[in-house]
């Protein structure tokens, strides 16, 4: 396609926050690579979202990055592998099980899940972030969505990091762990979905979708299990990583620890920092279902276009300083996608995150790392393997 830039998405020691993102976005609002068209700027990111002339591009992940087997075909026939009335269908059943009301009743809940952690991180001054904070919290906010009691979240929890693990560039080495593991939450969706159907469970977002699949009538029970595992699969992973990502950048920022401790009005606009400066889901992807002539260049039918959303939160045309800073109010950022396949979940993320935040905040007085954190690839999904920190208690 021309003297585009290149960038190689495939090589795992590849950043998308890298400086050569920066220059190819300098260069020209897109450039290539081995998954397709990399895109770079705000507003094609956003436009190309808005576009119906592209669809949701993921559906092809597990041919992209060659895997096979349980994730693959669940992944295929989840509502992010979907279009059209299909999709539409799925969505909206599972928009209305979490409507804001609901996922609000649910925050006395997450605010006592994650002030009990705190409280065991109050007994030491070092501990391994991920491990002791981040998934069980993840884990236990996961399981009280789904009306389970909050003991069971290392079966939740662990389940779902292994299924992430498909989403990553490195997948094939992980593709024994992610079948299992995604054939471990079909079995445990479709004994909650019984527990709803015996009349045992009339109140969690499993007993919501039932219900709201009910009342559709259009339905397939194997549609309903893809929808809650998907739930399952991205309310843990992204929770998971955005807390550690975040505290990282906190780190790394010690003045913006000290504004969030003393201002808890700040933790909503801190959340949407992390998802900004750090995300968890590092690219969208789109597919041309046409030909599509935008800003002087032709996009081929079936090219795959990676929206870097990290790179257009960053773009100077809308960012005149990127820097990490939770009091600036931004415009909005593409870290939860956009258009028809805006996440569903992103007020779920978006509100146990911020409990969370708000618990950590009057935990940690000040708070450094304790040894280098370990990192899975910026590519694909990210977040913290290890996360190794030290703090004085507030």
């Amino acid at each position: 396609m021309g003297n585009l830039p290149y960038l190689n998405l495939k090589d795992p020691t590849f950043s998308t926050r890298a400086p050569e993102v920066i220059a190819a976005r300098e260069a020209h609002w897109c450039a290539e690579t081995p998954f397709g068209l990399a895109v770079l700027r705000y507003r094609q990111v956003g436009k190309i979202l808005r576009d119906r002339r592209f669809r949701q591009g993921s559906h092809n992940w597990p041919e992209t990055v060659g895997i096979e087997g349980a994730f693959a075909d669940f992944w295929r026939d989840s509502v992010i592998g979907r279009e059209g009335d299909s999709h539409q269908k799925l969505r909206a059943l599972a928009v209305q099980a979490l409507s804001e009301d609901y996922v609000l009743s649910l925050v006395p809940a997450f605010d006592e899940i994650a002030r009990d952690l705190c409280a065991d991180l109050r007994e030491k001054t070092t501990c391994e972030f991920q491990s002791a904070f981040c998934e069980p919290f993840a884990g236990q906010a996961i399981t009280t969505l789904l009306g389970m009691e909050r003991e069971a979240w290392p079966l939740v929890a662990h389940n779902a990091a292994d299924l992430g693990l498909a989403m990553g560039i490195e997948a094939p080495k992980y593709q024994e762990r992610f079948n299992a593991a995604c054939e471990t939450l079909f079995q445990l969706a479709d004994q909650l979905v019984t527990k709803v159907r015996r009349g045992e469970d009339s109140e969690s977002y499993v007993a919501r979708m039932v219900a709201e699949f009910d009342r559709n009538g259009d339905c397939t029970h194997e549609e309903l299990l893809n929808t809650i595992v998907i739930s399952i699969f991205g309310g843990v992973d992204t929770t998971r990583a955005l807390l550690g990502l975040g505290l990282s950048l906190f780190i790394e920022n010690p003045e913006q620890w000290q504004m969030l401790r003393e201002d808890e009005s700040l933790i909503p606009n801190a959340v949407e920092e992390f998802i900004r400066a750090r995300p968890t889901t590092t690219w969208s992807t789109r597919e041309a279902v046409e030909d599509v002539e935008m800003d002087g260049m032709v996009i081929p039918k079936g090219t795959v276009l990676n929206l870097l959303v990290h790179a257009s939160a960053r773009d100077p045309e809308i960012c005149e300083d990127p820097a990490f800073d939770i009091t600036v109010r931004r415009k909005r950022h593409f870290g939860f996608g956009g258009g028809a396949h805006h996440c569903i979940g992103h007020f779920v993320a978006r509100t146990d995150t911020g409990c969370a935040l708000d618990a950590l905040r009057q935990t940690f007085r000040t708070v450094a790392y304790d040894g280098a954190p370990e990192w899975l690839p910026d590519s694909g999904n990210t977040g913290a393997l290890s996360l190794p920190i030290k703090y004085e208690i507030a």
